[in-house]
């Protein structure tokens, strides 16, 4: 293999890939990015295992074939390398190397054979749908914050992508829940999606699928079985395997019998709990909120550092409720909000509340309340 490529096209690439790339591994392989170079073409995969990247560059290509190189170190050759340059990568020496050359630089890099490179087969995927990237990337954003990191309940450990029933209209619906707060968003069901099965797609996949849309405009092509999931766009390919597990029943979690309702600006709340929590206890993130006809008065106490409280307006009519969240949280949910007002529908003190982004009837966020 021995092939001529543009420094800015190799290095967005194997920033693309090599974030799969776990910093330890006891696999050496998996350390590596794999490189195919034909009919001038670049095509670099990287693996753990669990998930996959492919993504084509375009390149000079003398001599088609394929080699293996740390995905790591490559990356911050690359990356030092001066803007503009031009990279000659070169593993047709007959040695378990790959010679870089740029300008008067020089770096030998000990490769892996390919023959050990692990390959994600695809299987069947029966089920094929796309979405716009614009839309992709709100179901992901309106979600991912409440996803768990607690490895004991792996299945929560990722977001639920489901077909749902939503007023008799089928719906794509999202989900992700950590036990404290839960947050749901849908969108019409895609064509070809009708007979989708349930499926949770594991945190690092949904973070590296986020990562690559960041600035795709076009259809993402998403292909699926209950175990295995594909996004296609532009030159990337990405799979991941699915979380092997039930996902819970969120829908006895969602109270239907709140009846206080507050409706209050969004920009402005937030400020708030973000001012008042600088006081809260590190650990709990505990913030007071006392709600009253007209207003609501934020606090939060520390032994360390003192007490702290704030006014707002809001429109409330019914009678007062104190009630405890985590500031943290509180703050999540806020950032998902993009219009200007929030709803809170709270039953008392120790019943989960439901906020609503009053502009947006398609998202719908749960968080549990904390003593305070």
């Amino acid at each position: 293999m021995k092939l001529t490529i543009e420094r800015t096209a190799l290095l967005r690439s194997l920033n693309h890939v090599q974030s799969v790339v776990e910093r330890r591994n006891t696999i050496p392989i998996l350390s590596n990015v794999h490189f195919l170079a034909e009919d001038n073409k670049l095509a670099l995969t990287a693996t753990d295992m669990d998930l996959a990247i492919i993504e084509s560059v375009v390149s000079a290509s003398e001599n088609g074939g394929a080699t293996t190189a740390p995905a790591h170190t490559l990356y911050d050759i690359v990356r030092k390398l001066p803007e503009g340059a031009q990279i000659e990568l070169d593993a047709s020496g007959g040695k378990d190397e790959l010679v870089l050359k740029s300008g008067r630089s020089r770096f030998t890099l000990q490769t892996l054979p390919t023959s050990d490179f692990p390959q994600m087969t695809n299987g069947d995927l029966p089920t094929a749908f796309t979405l716009p990237a614009n839309d992709l990337r709100m179901l992901i954003d309106r979600t991912r914050f409440a996803i768990s990191t607690e490895e004991t309940r792996y299945y929560l450990n990722g977001i639920y992508f489901h077909k749902a029933d939503a007023d008799g209209i089928s719906v794509l619906r999202v989900v992700a829940t950590d036990g404290h707060r839960l947050a749901r968003v849908e969108m019409p069901l895609p064509n070809g999606a009708d007979g989708m099965p349930g499926i949770i797609v594991p945190r690092k996949a949904v973070n590296e699928l986020r990562k690559l849309i960041d600035e795709v405009e076009e259809e993402v092509e998403v292909s699926l079985s209950d175990t295995k999931i594909r996004f296609a766009f532009g030159n990337v390919v990405l799979t991941s395997k699915l979380i092997d597990g039930t996902f819970p029943d969120y829908d006895r979690v969602i109270p239907d019998g709140n009846d206080k309702t507050l409706e209050v600006n969004c920009d402005d709340f937030a400020a708030a709990v973000d001012r008042v929590a600088t006081i809260s206890t590190e650990k709990s993130r505990a913030i007071k909120l006392t709600v009253e006809p007209g207003n609501i008065i934020l606090s939060a106490s520390s032994p360390e550092s003192g007490t702290a409280s704030e006014e707002i307006e809001v429109d409330y009519a019914q009678e007062p409720i104190e009630i405890g969240f985590n500031a943290r949280y509180l703050l999540d949910i806020a950032q998902q909000i993009e219009g200007a007002m929030a709803q809170f529908v709270m039953a008392d003190s120790a019943a989960p509340t439901i906020v609503r982004d009053m502009d947006d009837p398609t998202a719908l966020y749960v968080l549990m309340p904390m003593r305070v």
